[in-house]
């Protein structure tokens, strides 16, 4: 496979590849597979788009790693109140090997930088999605 100084692949479908292995590592298979079990003409397209850009370009680059990329995507869902999202990546956030301190304290940070009614938000969403985690 042929890449770039990132280190991020270039063809199309090694970086479909790539992206699809990623996406499962992060998000589990179960999430995955619901996703394409509910992809129709109409949405594969964007399917295809996130698993090759998102997955496959972006959390695939070397310079940061997936602890770390998990606390950045954290932190934007609580600042663009995509509180849908935000729940998938708590859960994505665990298997990446965040603690639930962790995850604390970036909605604490998220807090002074994205306002305090995003974070009540956020806490509350990652705490029910912890609970179910927890059993």
């Amino acid at each position: 496979m042929e890449t770039e100084n990132t280190g991020t692949p270039r063809d199309e479908t090694d970086r479909h590849a790539a992206g699809m292995r990623v996406r499962r590592e992060v998000l589990g298979d179960e999430h995955v597979d619901r996703a394409e079990a509910r992809k129709t003409s109409f949405t594969e397209p964007f399917q295809d788009l996130i698993t090759r850009y998102a997955w496959g370009d972006i959390w695939t680059r070397p310079g940061l790693d997936r602890r770390t990329r998990s606390c950045m995507v954290l932190t934007a869902m609580t600042a663009q109140g995509h509180w849908d999202e935000l729940a998938m990546h708590v859960r994505a956030a665990v298997r990446n090997g965040l603690t639930a301190d962790e995850i604390r304290e970036v909605f604490l940070q998220a807090a002074i930088y994205c306002g305090v009614p995003a974070a009540n938000k956020a806490f509350a969403t990652a705490q029910s999605v912890l609970r179910e985690i927890d059993g």
